[in-house]
């Protein structure tokens, strides 16, 4: 199973036609699936599944419907075991970006979230997942196909946000603050979070 997050609504793409009375499902192969987006976005749909009885085969369909940007970002931790956050269209999320031609994803993870925060001296601890979103670019859907990595840095030097890319703050936040964070944060960045980070305490999770 996936989620595709349209905002912070996701759509599901499972081997199975019915997964809950309140989704409307939809074979994915013949599925419209701009027209599907543009009702989630209208608020007029919300529980969408959309099914094809070969799991390998639904991302297959996906891409063919929805043209992918491939990205890669981090979820950096320090020695304190503070998470580093940006702010940008006022919520808080985790540097990320475009994967630029001839470049590979750990590559472009790192060089990413060292220009959008100015944090240096980062080490890749582990891949965590993958996440897919929607969005707009010229008046066109995209869908974002984001390669997250934990990472590790010991910089505690200036942080920089880059604004051409319009990130208003860059911060380190403990436990506490990562908590309030995600209040106002996107749905599909929770999902990099253990869940200590979401309903529990504290615990030990250090890169």
């Amino acid at each position: 199973m996936y989620k595709v997050f349209v905002n912070d609504i996701p759509i599901i793409l499972s081997t199975e036609k019915e997964i809950d009375e309140k989704y409307t499902s939809f074979p994915i192969k013949t599925v419209r699936l701009k027209k599907v987006i543009k009702r989630i976005i209208k608020g007029k749909l919300r529980y969408v599944n959309l099914y094809h009885p070969d799991e390998q085969k639904l991302l297959r369909y996906l891409f063919k419907k929805i043209k992918v940007v491939t990205a890669a970002g981090g979820m950096v931790l320090n020695p304190q075991k503070e998470i580093l956050f940006i702010y940008r269209n006022n919520r808080w999320d985790l540097p990320k970006g475009k994967i630029e031609k001839n470049e590979g994803l750990e590559e472009g993870a790192l060089r990413e979230v060292e220009e959008e925060t100015g944090v240096k001296e980062l080490k890749i601890t582990k891949f965590i997942t993958k996440t897919y979103h929607v969005f707009k670019r010229k008046g066109k859907f995209r869908l974002k196909e984001t390669y997250w990595y934990e990472m590790y840095s010991e910089y505690d030097g200036e942080l920089i946000p880059e604004e051409s890319e319009g990130i208003k703050k860059v911060k380190w936040k403990d436990f506490k603050k990562t908590r309030k964070a995600l209040l106002k944060s996107y749905a599909n960045i929770k999902m990099l979070f253990p869940e200590e980070y979401l309903t529990g305490e504290a615990k030990d999770w250090v890169a």
